[in-house]
Parts: C-alpha cells; sequence; structure tokens
C-alpha cells in the first residue's frame, strides 16, 4: 500500500518537476530545489542523514545526478532504511558524493564519451544518447538541467553505486 502511494505520488511528481524547474530557475540552493520538487524525498532525506545538506548549499558550483524516488525503490527492499541507518553514514556519503561533480554541467555541455571525476573521487561515464538523451553509466537521464542557485540537477532513474 506503502508503495503504490509513493509511486504514485512519483509519476504526479515527474509532471511537476519541469514546471517547478521553469518558474523558480536559479532561484534557491540545489538542496532546496530538489526538496520542493516533490520528487526527491528519498533523496533530500538521505542528503541530510549523510550530513550533506550544508555542502550542496554552498557555493558550489554543482552538478547532482538526483535519482528520483523511484530510482530508489527500485534498489532491493530494506537497501534505503539499511543506509538511512547512522552506523551506515560513511557508505551512504560514498554513494550521494559519487553522484556530484564539482562543477556545473549542463545536458548542451555534453558531447560525446566524458569521464568526470565525482566528489567521491571516482569516475562517471557521461554520453549523449542517440535519441538527444544523455546516460550516466547505466542510467538515464528523464530530465536534465534543473537549474539551482549554485549549480545544476540532472534527475536520473536509477541510483548510481561505486565501485568497491
Amino acid at each position: 500500500m506503502i508503495r503504490n502511494t509513493i509511486l504514485a505520488a512519483t509519476a504526479a511528481a515527474a509532471f511537476a518537476v519541469p514546471a517547478f524547474a521553469d518558474s523558480h530557475m536559479g532561484a534557491k540552493t540545489i538542496v532546496e530545489t530538489a526538496a520542493g520538487a516533490g520528487d526527491f524525498d528519498t533523496l533530500v532525506a538521505a542528503v541530510e542523514a549523510a550530513g550533506l545538506a550544508e555542502t550542496l548549499s554552498g557555493d558550489g558550483p554543482f552538478t547532482v545526478f538526483a535519482p528520483t524516488d523511484a530510482a530508489f525503490e527500485k534498489l532491493p527492499e530494506g537497501t534505503v532504511e539499511e543506509l538511512l541507518m547512522p552506523e551506515n553514514k560513511d557508505k551512504l556519503v560514498q554513494i550521494l558524493t559519487y553522484h556530484v561533480l564539482p562543477a556545473a554541467v549542463m545536458s548542451g555541455d555534453i558531447s560525446g564519451e566524458m569521464m568526470p571525476e565525482t566528489v567521491e573521487g571516482s569516475t562517471l561515464t557521461v554520453m549523449p544518447t542517440e535519441d538527444d538523451g544523455v546516460m550516466v553509466n547505466d542510467a538515464t537521464v528523464i530530465q536534465a538541467d534543473i537549474e539551482a542557485s549554485n549549480g545544476v540537477i540532472h534527475a536520473i532513474d536509477t541510483v548510481l553505486m561505486p565501485e568497491g
């Protein structure tokens, strides 16, 4: 029942993200923008549990490949709850910082395969697709260029996991 409610809310929110991004471009930080979008509740909770909210509200610029709530739903049951436990904070920080680049990269800046280094220290494979989309490792960007005052958010359909 809860999963169905979350999935329904996520589906409704997916249509709201573009309108929100267009009407509030650049006015709020990445964290405020994600929190207000309605499709990143799990990500925002994870960022807060990891103690990264202040960092991602800082000057930046940052690019966040932000898994939607639906992306987190695809993880095995109990994974999110386990990662949010205080004893798993280091692992949570590693996963979240793997989704962040220390620069603002708009979708129009992506030409050919790129291998940017993440805040976590590993690299991502970012490349355009044949249908003018963008892939990040095995995730698809489903909403690009959500601008914030300190960077940009690209909504993705899969939670990225660093190796190791």
